[in-house]
Order: C-alpha cells, then structure tokens, then sequence
C-alpha cells in the first residue's frame, strides 16, 4: 500500500513580515547608534576682535602661524638655556621657520621679521594679499602659552603697547584656535 502525504507550501507572507520586521530593527538599532555616537559640532565661539586659525585664515596664513606655534617652543628652549630672548637672527641661522628665509618664506608673503623691545615678534608682510603681517607676543612666564595676531592690510605698524585694547584699536586681529572632534578644515564655496 501507498500512501501520499501532501505537504501544502508555506505562505510566503509570513516570511516576508519576519524579514520586513528584522530589517526594520536594524534600521531602529542602526540609527540610534549614529545618534549617539555620532560627533557634535559645538562651535566655540570667538570674540569679535579674533579670527578662528582652521576656517578664517588662508593656507599661506595656516602655514606660518603653525610655524609662529612650533617656533615659540624652540624660543622657549632657547630662553631658558641663554636666560635671553634669541634675536630674528638667531632663529634664522637655526633655520627655523618662519624666520629662515627660504622658498617657503617667500611663497608665503615674504616676511621681514624683527624684535620689538616690548616683548613680540614682528613679521611684515610683504605681500598681504598672499598673507598679513603677524604679531608674536612672548609672553613673560616660562609656562605661558604665546599670543598670536594678525593685520591682513599693508600698514601694519606695531603700537607700543602690546595691551589687548591697544591691538585692538590698531587694527589686529587675535588669532584663535579651538580644537574640538571636528578638526577637519572646512571648505567654503
């Protein structure tokens, strides 16, 4: 004897829904992990006398105020070992820049650099329109961190008081820097 079983097909329905419904909770899950873990942009804000470093200054400018920055510590070094601030000269035979004169130097404004008795260095620009002038102020205290300002135009003539106020009034800008999870320059169109 023979017997036949008939196995009817499952519905093709229900799979579906287990597939849709599975589907969904990855989307759910997914997205609250993008909204969790995703990075904020806190923008800091900036006074109206500062100029922010990553998104206000040009590439020539973001070059030599991250040499102004790396050079500082070297004068720091130097400072301590000659109990001395090191003259314009100095830096440039160590080579270091933005005081070397060299290729660089040159495509980016041509800087003449020089000592003010008040406490800074100054670099005017020669070629604003590439970069403005720039304005290290070395602070008094070995530990302090350096100030940096900015004068985008061609009379960047230096005001005896080095005084916040003073720059101010003289047409600088303080140059800022925030760095936060987004780093990353921003492109402006």
């Amino acid at each position: 004897m023979s017997r036949t079983q008939v196995v009817r097909p499952a519905g093709a329905g229900h799979e579906t829904l287990y597939v849709l419904l599975v589907s969904l909770l990855i989307v759910i899950v997914a997205a609250c992990v993008v909204l969790m873990r995703g990075e904020r942009e806190d923008e800091q804000p900036i006074a109206s006398h500062q100029i922010d470093a990553r998104r206000d200054l040009t590439p020539a400018e973001q070059g030599i105020y991250t040499d102004l920055r790396v050079a500082f510590d070297e004068v720091q070094l130097l400072r301590e070992e000659t109990a001395a601030v090191p003259s314009v000269a100095s830096l440039a035979e160590e080579g270091l820049p933005p005081f070397v004169v060299d290729a660089g130097s040159q495509s980016r404004g041509s800087h003449q650099w020089q000592w003010l008795e008040a406490g800074a260095y100054l670099g005017r620009s020669q070629a604003p329109q590439v970069a403005g002038s720039f304005l290290l102020i070395v602070p008094h205290e070995h530990s302090a961190q350096p100030d940096v300002w900015l004068r985008r135009d061609s009379a960047a003539v230096m005001p005896d008081d080095l005084g916040q106020a003073a720059l101010i009034a003289a047409g600088w800008q303080q140059v800022a820097s925030h760095y936060d999870a987004g780093v990353t320059r921003e492109h402006r169109h």
